[in-house]
């Protein structure tokens, strides 16, 4: 734990909880680096199922924070690339994370705010949350996000929401991808969230993990092909194979609980 997050974990699943209410959870160098660890630590562990982003506070994420900024202002091209390449790197490791990774969305969600929750595997939102592509506003680019954005609402919706800066609610952002599940207030988000996590965690630890790989994997793949169909083959053979996979398929048969369970 330090003061830029909280991690907590109980009944095998870990929540990482951004820790700055004062500055709506903005992140800077910090943020980004202990975030980055965490999701490396956290992802690597063998007794955990799932992960929870959360936040304390009324925002979930304002972007970046203003005193960074005002220090990236003097920063020279090299070092805004370099400072640019840590958060895709957290990014990165957040969106290819081996566990899945859910979104518990209570406030707000600005710039780099969507980046966290697009790169989120499932986003649990209150509707009273607010969202925003916001930095045309500020003359700059959702560029490190954009990737992830892109993917979850799509090319056409993200070309309007970049450029207009616009400000939208939680439905919209359902509508558009972004958001899984809308709920009403605090009590219904976690009531949600915990039922999400229990399903992850009835589920066969490596055939989660495995499923998540298959989607990532299919999703950078623009054709179907000759090799993607032997690909998929062989990860079904690899599963139905697998301790797990048969210990699954003979719990199933028998009307007996998962030896994970």
């Amino acid at each position: 734990m330090s003061a830029t997050l909280k991690i907590e974990e109980q009944d095998r699943v870990a929540r990482v909880i951004l820790n700055r209410p004062e500055v709506r959870n903005a992140f800077n160098d910090a943020v980004i680096h202990e975030l980055t660890r965490a999701f490396e630590d956290l992802g690597a562990r063998k007794d955990l199922r799932c992960i929870v982003l959360a936040a304390e506070g009324k925002a979930f994420c304002a972007g970046a924070d203003l005193n960074w900024m005002r220090a990236m202002a003097d920063y020279s091209w090299e070092e805004n690339h370099q400072d640019a390449g840590r958060l895709a790197e957290m990014l990165w490791t957040i969106y290819r994370c081996p566990m899945p990774v859910i979104a518990r969305v209570q406030g707000d969600v600005y710039a780099g705010g969507v980046g966290l929750v697009a790169c989120a595997d499932i986003v649990v939102s209150t509707a009273a949350a607010g969202y925003c592509l916001s930095e045309a506003k500020l003359g700059l680019l959702p560029a490190t996000i954009g990737p992830y954005v892109v993917k979850a609402m799509g090319e056409r919706q993200a070309r309007r929401w970049f450029t207009s800066a616009e400000r939208f609610d939680a439905a919209t952002a359902q509508r558009l991808g972004l958001v899984h599940e809308l709920v009403a207030d605090l009590e219904a988000l976690d009531a949600k969230v915990n039922e999400l996590t229990a399903a992850l965690c009835a589920n066969g630890p490596h055939a989660v993990q495995a499923c998540k790989k298959l989607v990532l994997d299919l999703g950078a793949e623009p054709h179907l092909t000759e090799k993607l169909r032997d690909d998929t083959a062989r990860r079904i053979a690899d599963i139905r194979a697998s301790a797990e996979g048969k210990a699954g398929v003979q719990s199933f048969l028998t009307k007996t609980p998962a030896p994970w369970l």
